[in-house]
């Protein structure tokens, strides 16, 4: 590798910096390895050299070429990487070109479901519902894939808690929201992969400010001790694509949830709401 900071990069940069260098084979190797880096992550090197239509030696010198030390290594690396990167690990060469039937997808769906939710008990969606309502102020962060399901939430919330906030909006930065974040707020973080850099500088922040913090995410993320909560969410797939069948459902039993514990008062603002979109015509 040309570039000193080769080692700070992720698998798949290092195979992009890497390309315009290669020799033709290592060049067939590394253009196999961009579209199904699952597959390194997956198989020995002999394995990945018969997908790709190389030889051993020619798998061996990709790998140093990448600045690994040798295949068992860039292995250890890509399987990290698949656990929180790019969607790219899902595909594989022996399904690149099959359609999945409707019934594998409803499957994978809920074996997501079942898989996410053994882990999350009713005293665990209680405390979080609870403190939602005694909350000073509830915000909801998401950014990428995370940003519409935060919306999503924030919208759904705001039939029983009426001081809540989606953040940061169009065009602005956490910075001006972040500094008005209390002890007696709840902070609601949608971490999905791939995640942003600054994530983790985001969650110290929140736990220096004090606020009680609830971190969705899904299965790849170690569990965080400084979240007060932290639902993972399974999102394998039969395709390419995540499936956030069971982050639609977290933020569904969330809502619900509140609403029932909201109680008389929250009953209430549902019927001021309503009455609100008949006078104005909206619906």
């Amino acid at each position: 590798m040309t570039d000193p900071k080769a080692k700070e990069k992720s698998f798949l940069a290092r195979v992009r910096l890497a390309l315009p260098e290669l020799h033709p084979a290592e060049r067939r190797l590394g253009d196999f390895v961009c579209d199904f880096p699952g597959e390194l992550a997956s198989y020995s090197g002999s394995e990945l050299a018969q997908l790709a239509h190389v030889s051993k030696a020619t798998v061996s010198r990709f790998v140093k070429r990448l600045g690994y030390a040798n295949y068992v290594a860039a292995r250890r690396h890509a399987r990290a990487e698949k656990l929180t990167g790019s969607r790219l690990f899902l595909s594989t060469a022996a399904n690149s070109g099959a359609v999945q039937n409707v019934a594998s997808h409803v499957a994978q769906g809920i074996a997501n479901l079942e898989a996410t939710f053994e882990a999350i008990s009713d005293a665990k969606i209680d405390a979080v519902v609870s403190a939602l309502l005694r909350a000073r102020k509830v915000w909801v962060i998401g950014f990428r894939s995370s940003h519409p399901f935060a919306s999503y939430l924030q919208w759904q919330l705001t039939q029983v808690i009426e001081d809540i906030v989606a953040i940061p909006g169009g065009g602005q930065t956490l910075g001006e929201h972040l500094v008005s974040v209390g002890r007696r707020d709840l902070v609601i973080v949608l971490g999905l992969r791939r995640r942003v850099a600054r994530m983790d500088l985001m969650l110290e922040q929140i736990r220096r400010q004090g606020a009680r913090l609830l971190y969705i995410t899904d299965e790849g993320v170690p569990f965080q001790e400084g979240a007060t909560w932290h639902f993972r969410c399974h999102s394998q797939a039969p395709g390419p694509l995540f499936n956030h069948t069971a982050v639609a459902a977290v933020c569904h039993l969330l809502t619900t949830r509140a609403i029932e514990k909201a109680g008389a008062a929250g009953r209430a603002r549902l019927r001021a709401i309503e009455a609100l979109n008949d006078e104005l015509e909206e619906l």
